[in-house]
């Protein structure tokens, strides 16, 4: 996944920076939109990337409410306060039909903001499944409850989904992956330094304190306490690491229902799927076999009472953000402080908003393309994506290193890919989703059963590969290997504070053709995405020689960024990562390579002192202007297959030999890469 691209219209955002120019640079007008960025304290053969933004950085620090802030969030800001404009006219239009999108935003944004009401409740939105949960006697009701509220309350335990199938992309199929842990990594569980340490500690103060909440006394939430730890523990002990999970073949075990229930013989998964509303399920594809072996281990040796402490903390959990302020409090506490570093909630209209893209986020989607997206905008990134397309056909083509075969096999799979760009032809249908103005927790059990049952009525219809699974509003965008496509959201599309007639060809190639259409292209083509054909199924088309090609470079950056440190001793993932490190490299040769064809660059003049590709490399490092809190550096690093910003920059750039020539890096610079280990792959 990526973030953004260009907006082919004046966005009404202005950033309130500037910066001085030194005396060598020339035909540099005052307002220019690069120069504002850019600390001319520092060398580009030093840090490109804080040379490229550290003005920015020391003029632009984290507000208290945000574990990390750039560009991202800027953009992210200007839709918040059109949706929530969008949200406010909903919830006053007292002529909305009952059952129409406009009504069902209303009221979910009305019940979302009425904190009073919401503070009223208490905790008596979950008390009917409180009294489920107390009630439970068997290992049978237990497995049974856990399967019940997977359709409206969360996932305690294990994660099904319900997605095409690897091996036959014109099917979908019922998936089985870990779960059943409220820290955001296993390695969070085993690590021992003292960062990964503390955070245990607090993590086991954090689920007390809920459940002292809950209203147990401190004796009980101390021992509840440590139950639920335990009992992650062991489920963690059997869940694969980071790298492990982008597997694609390892993480690919399908079976019948009969040999899973073989692995787990206290599941009877045949009557559990009835429960689910999931209907003549005969095979199923589990992910992490082990995982399971230890589900049924943990079924056998945890007490029922423990279960029950389980399923309570998996229930409050799983709510906290929609109960009372006590308990969303707490939960910031721990997954926004002392996980994330943030000092202060974001206020409640954001948080509120969030629920609602996750939720009726297409609903939202058509009001908002109908007022701020054209349909010229998405005519123009078309051309951008087919510019792309053209120069990856020639790259590969020109490979060096691949032979025939592969090549004819990589060029049929380029020209398939299917590009959505902007909004879908075809919206989500809400009509079976009930909200009312009753329960702000209601509503969002409403909304999980629905998004519940839209996932199940899947199984049973064609593969619909017009589906999005992002929304226009969304600041993201992805490349799907099942339906070998690229979705690019409008609202990657934006620069702030930089109107369209100000964005020359080099910024537009830099931040919006490579960092985003180049990148999500590039999955298609990266360590797995390259394991799926034109069709979308996983199929080694490669020759056993290319693939050998393919990876010795592949582990040439998989060393580069492992060696890269974020914080203490802290190093990035380079196996976990690898993925996005080849697309941002492919992304960056790619887009370097269309912007070649334009007159800007054959002209070759310079612009406010810039030549055309400084401008390009400038305009891509602008798509990842930011900085983030170190707990939050820390977290993505352990979590996340992305690296960190900066290195999405200095990354790729060292291994460039444009970067070097623009930027007169030279050896013994810290940029500087020697030749035998600059990457080369697409």
């Amino acid at each position: 996944m990526k973030k953004l691209a260009l907006l082919p219209v004046a966005v009404l955002l202005i950033w309130s920076c500037s910066s001085k120019k030194s005396e060598n640079q020339t035909n540099v007008t005052q307002d220019d939109f690069l120069w504002q960025w850019i600390d001319t304290t520092v060398q580009p053969g030093t840090d490109f990337f804080k040379y490229a933004t550290g003005n920015w950085m020391k003029q632009n620090p984290i507000p208290e409410s945000e574990r990390r802030w750039g560009i991202a969030n800027l953009v992210r800001d200007d839709n918040y306060s059109k949706l929530r404009q969008l949200s406010d006219e909903a919830a006053a239009d007292k002529s909305a039909a009952k059952g129409s999108n406009a009504q069902k935003i209303g009221d979910f944004w009305a019940t979302g903001m009425d904190s009073a009401s919401i503070e009223a409740q208490g905790i008596a939105p979950l008390q009917e499944n409180l009294d489920k949960i107390n009630a439970l006697k068997t290992i049978q009701d237990v497995v049974n409850l856990i399967a019940d509220f997977q359709i409206n309350v969360g996932s305690p335990l294990y994660s099904p989904a319900i997605f095409q199938d690897e091996m036959n992309s014109e099917r979908y199929a019922l998936h089985f992956y870990q779960g059943g842990i409220g820290l955001p990594d296993r390695d969070y569980y085993f690590n021992t330094d003292s960062r990964t340490t503390n955070i245990r500690n607090e993590y086991i103060q954090h689920v007390t304190k809920m459940f002292l909440l809950l209203g147990e006394d401190g004796v009980t939430a101390n021992r509840s306490a440590a139950a639920v730890m335990k009992l992650e523990t062991d489920l963690a002990k059997s869940s694969r690491k980071l790298e492990a999970l982008r597997d694609p073949y390892g993480n690919y075990n399908k079976m019948s229902v009969a040999d899973f229930t073989k692995l787990t013989p206290s599941i009877p998964w045949k009557d559990l799927f009835e429960r689910m509303n999931l209907k003549n399920i005969d095979t199923v594809i589990i992910g992490q076999p082990e995982f399971y072996a230890q589900v049924e281990k943990s079924l056998k040796s945890v007490s029922i009472q423990d279960w029950k402490t389980y399923l309570r903390w998996n229930l409050v959990n799983s709510f906290a953000d929609q109960l009372s302020s006590a308990f969303v409090k707490q939960n910031f506490n721990f997954y926004g402080t002392v996980l994330s570093g943030v000092k202060a909630q974001r206020p409640r209209w954001k948080r509120v908003l969030d629920e609602q893209e996750g939720f009726l986020g297409d609903a939202l989607g058509q009001l908002y393309v109908a007022k701020y997206v054209p349909e010229s905008m998405r005519e123009r990134y078309k051309i951008l994506v087919k510019s792309m397309l053209d120069t990856y056909e020639e790259r590969i083509k020109g490979l060096a290193w691949m032979g025939d075969s592969t090549k004819q096999k990589a060029l049929n799979k380029l020209s398939k890919i299917n590009s959505k760009v902007c909004f879908p032809d075809k919206w989500k249908d809400y009509s079976k989703l009930e909200i009312s103005r009753s329960s702000f927790v209601q509503n969002v059990m409403n909304c999980r059963a629905w998004s519940y049952a839209y996932e199940v009525e899947k199984l049973y219809k064609p593969v619909d590969r017009t589906e999005w699974e992002m929304t226009p509003q969304t600041y993201n965008a992805y490349y799907n290997p099942s339906n070998n496509e690229i979705v690019l959201p409008a609202a990657q599309f934006l620069i702030p504070g930089l109107p369209d007639s100000l964005a020359d060809d080099a910024i537009i190639y830099g931040y919006a053709a490579a960092s985003t259409i180049g990148h999500e292209l590039t999955h298609g083509f990266d360590d797995q995405g390259r394991q799926f054909d034109a069709k979308g199924n996983l199929e080694n088309w490669w020759t056993a020689e290319d693939s050998i090609k393919f990876m010795k470079q592949a582990n040439i950056l998989v060393k580069q960024f492992s060696d890269y440190v974020v914080l203490d001793s802290l190093h990035v993932n380079g196996d976990a990562s690898l993925g996005e490190n080849i697309a941002d490299l492919g992304g960056v040769v790619i887009g370097l390579e269309a912007f070649k064809k334009t007159d800007q660059y054959k002209k070759g003049e310079k612009t406010d002192g810039l030549t055309p590709v400084q401008r390009y490399f400038l305009g891509y490092t602008l798509g990842w202007l930011g900085h983030s809190r170190e707990a939050s550096l820390a977290m993505q690093v352990m979590t996340d297959v992305h690296a960190p910003n900066f290195l999405r920059v200095n990354g790729p750039f060292s291994n460039l030999p444009e970067f070097y020539e623009a930027f007169g890096i030279k050896e013994g610079d810290p940029m500087w890469r020697p030749d035998s280990l600059r990457v080369k792959i697409w």
